[in-house]
């Protein structure tokens, strides 16, 4: 008898403390992470310069711009979006059509990104210097008042590396495919006239390389910092007047101070900034090519950037 009274004891002295470790664990569990929200980073931002010398195909001499620009960038758990509209208003040496006023072009492109990593729910695309490899897609679409009335319509495919550096840089290797519109009709400026009409040029597919970066500069004591982007365009084939188009290079980098945290107020809201741009066989043609040159911009501008 008492033999039993002992293994019950036993028993329920082993249950207790099984009880009681679960209970233990139980009270030292990690609780559940968070979800990530939807935006893990967003800004908007509106933003004017004047370009003091910008070119355009088939114009004699520099052109005067003023430029606002709506910019919105954000990151997601699975991707990207970058969305960029650009309102030009040239003076009177890129006139508008039918006029001595400067021509208006609206000018917007969005790229988006499409994490590996997310896609493969691992970080089977981080190693070594890689932080991601996406997919990657956009376009671009403009529309301007002058005579010639162009209308680009641009889509673009393929993959994007960001490198895991102390700022951004990311280098995007994509397809491109362009149709536009041409609306000269007069010899011997009608760049797209064939068979007594006009013809709208569609353009071979082709290679486009896009590089963006942007770098803090603490190492200055300013809240300062450099960004910008390089494009690489290949050949698309024939102009509307059945000129081979050529590599196009643009490389816009700007010089970034945070005015805002500056003068102590809230940081990310007011910037000022200086920027260049050298942009050689612009839309594709060659001065050669082009009887008034027009074709290679090489500019200093400045500007300032309100984010919302």
């Amino acid at each position: 008898m008492t033999s039993k009274i002992l293994l019950g004891a036993a028993a329920a002295l082993a249950f207790a403390a099984q009880a009681s470790a679960a209970d233990l664990g139980a009270k030292k569990a990690a609780p559940a992470p968070a979800p990530l929200p939807y935006f893990i980073f967003a800004d908007t931002q509106v933003s004017y310069f004047f370009e003091t010398a910008a070119k355009e195909p088939a114009i004699t001499g520099p052109v005067q711009k003023h430029v606002v620009s709506i910019t919105h960038f954000d990151v997601t758990k699975w991707g990207t979006n970058f969305v960029n509209i650009d309102f030009k208003k040239s003076n009177s040496g890129d006139p508008a059509n039918g006029g001595k006023d400067g021509a208006l072009e609206v000018y917007g492109l969005y790229r988006g990104t499409v994490s590996g990593n997310f896609l493969a729910g691992s970080k089977a695309f981080s190693f070594g210097p890689v932080k991601d490899i996406s997919l990657a897609g956009g376009f671009d679409a403009n529309t301007k008042n002058t005579t010639f009335a162009p209308q680009k319509r641009l889509l673009v495919g393929g993959i994007k590396i960001d490198f895991d550096v102390p700022g951004v840089l990311g280098v995007a290797v994509l397809a491109g495919k362009e149709w536009n519109h041409c609306g000269l009709t007069v010899s011997p400026y009608a760049y797209c006239v064939g068979a007594g009409k006009t013809t709208d040029p569609e353009f071979d597919v082709n290679a486009h390389i896009e590089v963006n970066y942007m770098q803090p500069l603490a190492f200055t004591g300013l809240p300062l910092r450099f960004s910008g982007f390089t494009n690489v365009v290949t050949p698309k084939g024939k102009n509307g007047d059945a000129s081979t188009t050529k590599t196009e290079i643009l490389s816009d980098n700007r010089l970034t101070l945070d005015v805002g945290k500056l003068a102590g107020y809230k940081a990310n809201t007011i910037d000022t900034f200086v920027g260049y741009r050298y942009w050689l066989n612009k839309f594709g043609n060659a001065s050669k090519d082009v009887k008034s040159g027009g074709t290679i911009e090489n500019m200093v501008y400045v500007g300032a950037a309100f984010h919302m």
